[in-house]
C-alpha cells in the first residue's frame, strides 16, 4: 500500500503584535499527533527548507521573527534569547506540549528552549547547527556581518547571484524574494549579539537533553567543521547517534536525497 504523503499548508497569526507564518503537515489534520516534530531553520533561510521533510513526517515549521514571512519589526529581539522565548511563544500559539525537534545552522536555537524544556522533547535530531560549545570561531562572512558598516555594506551588495553561489541554488532561488532589509538586519542582530563565548554559554545545559539524538552531519560544511558533530554527541546526556556525511555540505539534503530519509526514520514515533 502507498505511503500517505501529508499535505503541506500554509498558517499565519499574531504572536505579540507582529505576524508569524509557519508550514504545517498531518496525515489526519482533524487529529494532528500529540507529539509533533518541530523544524527550526537557520541563517538565511525560512520553512521552505523542511518541504520535503514536512511531506515525509508531518509537522510544523515556522518563519523565524525577521525571516520569510514572519515579522520583521526593526526593534525585533533578534538574539539568541529571543529566539528561544519566541520557541516557547510558538507552542504555546500552536497549543504543542511536547515536540520531536529537528535543528540546521541557527535553528540551535531550539536547543536553548530545550535545555529548559527537556522533558518537553521527545527526540532530537541536530543537522549542521551553530555550535553552543567551546572551541568554535565564527567563519569569515559571520565575521564580516560582525563588523560595523562592513557587515552593511557586505548585506547591500548581496545579490541572488551571490546568494546562489553560498548555497544550493534551488535553495537560494527560494530565499531571495524575502531576503530583503528587515531579513538582513535580524542577520547583523543575531550574529552581533552572539559573539564565540556566548554560544558556548548558551550549550553549558545539553547534558539535560537525555532523550534519544541524532548528530547529522556534512563533512564538506565551510561554516561548521565538522568536529563539532562528534562534540555535540559528547555534550548531549542521552543516547546520540552520530552520522557523518563526508559528500555533503551545510545544507545536506540538497547534496543527497536520503537525509529526508534519514531524518524521517529517526523521527518516527
Amino acid at each position: 500500500m502507498a505511503r500517505r504523503v501529508p499535505a503541506v499548508t500554509e498558517h499565519t497569526a499574531t504572536l505579540g503584535d507582529q505576524p508569524v507564518f509557519w508550514r504545517a503537515a498531518a496525515d489526519d489534520p482533524a487529529n494532528p499527533p500529540d507529539v509533533p516534530v518541530l523544524y527550526l531553520h537557520g541563517v538565511p533561510t525560512a520553512s521552505d527548507q523542511w518541504v520535503r521533510f514536512l511531506a515525509r513526517t508531518g509537522g510544523l515549521a515556522p518563519d523565524l521573527p525577521g525571516f520569510g514571512c514572519s515579522g520583521k519589526r526593526g526593534d525585533g529581539d533578534f538574539t539568541i534569547e529571543g529566539y528561544a522565548r519566541f520557541v516557547d511563544d510558538f507552542l504555546a500559539l500552536t497549543d504543542v506540549d511536547r515536540v520531536r525537534l529537528v535543528v540546521h545552522d541557527w535553528g540551535a536555537v531550539g536547543l536553548v528552549w530545550a535545555q529548559r524544556n527537556p522533558e518537553r522533547v521527545e527526540r532530537l535530531a541536530i543537522l549542521d547547527a551553530v555550535p553552543l560549545l567551546p572551541g568554535y570561531r565564527w567563519h569569515r562572512i559571520a565575521r564580516a556581518w560582525r563588523t560595523r558598516a562592513v557587515g552593511e555594506t557586505l548585506m547591500g551588495a548581496t545579490t541572488r547571484f551571490a546568494l546562489r553561489r553560498t548555497m544550493p541554488p534551488a535553495l537560494a532561488d527560494t530565499i531571495w524574494p524575502y531576503f530583503d532589509q528587515g531579513t538582513q538586519r535580524a542577520i547583523l542582530r543575531l550574529y552581533r549579539t552572539s559573539p564565540e563565548e556566548r554560544l558556548a554559554a548558551a550549550g553549558a545545559g545539553l547534558g539535560r537533553l537525555t532523550c534519544p539524538a541524532l548528530v547529522l552531519w556534512g563533512d564538506q560544511d565551510p561554516y561548521v567543521p565538522a568536529r563539532f558533530a562528534d562534540a555535540y554527541a559528547a555534550a548531549l546526556g542521552g543516547p546520540t547517534e552520530v552520522e557523518h556525511l563526508p559528500d555533503a555540505g551545510h545544507w545536506s539534503w540538497y547534496d543527497r536525497s536520503d537525509v529526508v530519509a534519514r531524518v524521517a526514520e529517526f523521527m518516527a514515533p
